[in-house]
């Protein structure tokens, strides 16, 4: 996605099983690489993993308000 993956949008690099074309690709965009699974982010279920993905993609869109995923303003 050369204008970068927005908000919402399923990327397109990922394949019917939901796993990454790109992965040990020296394409793939360094922010795929920099989320590292962790119990808070994966959660129980694949569900709460995309619940928290979502999340993500709200706190960090470009019209996103000042809120902060810690509260922070």
């Amino acid at each position: 996605m050369p204008q970068g993956k927005p908000a919402g949008v399923r990327c397109i690099q990922l394949d019917a099983n939901d796993g990454c074309q790109l992965f040990g690709d020296p394409r793939r965009p360094a922010v795929c690489g920099s989320l590292q699974p962790a119990p808070d982010m994966c959660g129980n279920s694949r569900d709460q993993a995309i619940a928290w993905l979502t999340q993500l993609e709200d706190w960090t869109s470009a019209s996103a308000s000042s809120a902060s995923p810690t509260g922070a303003t």
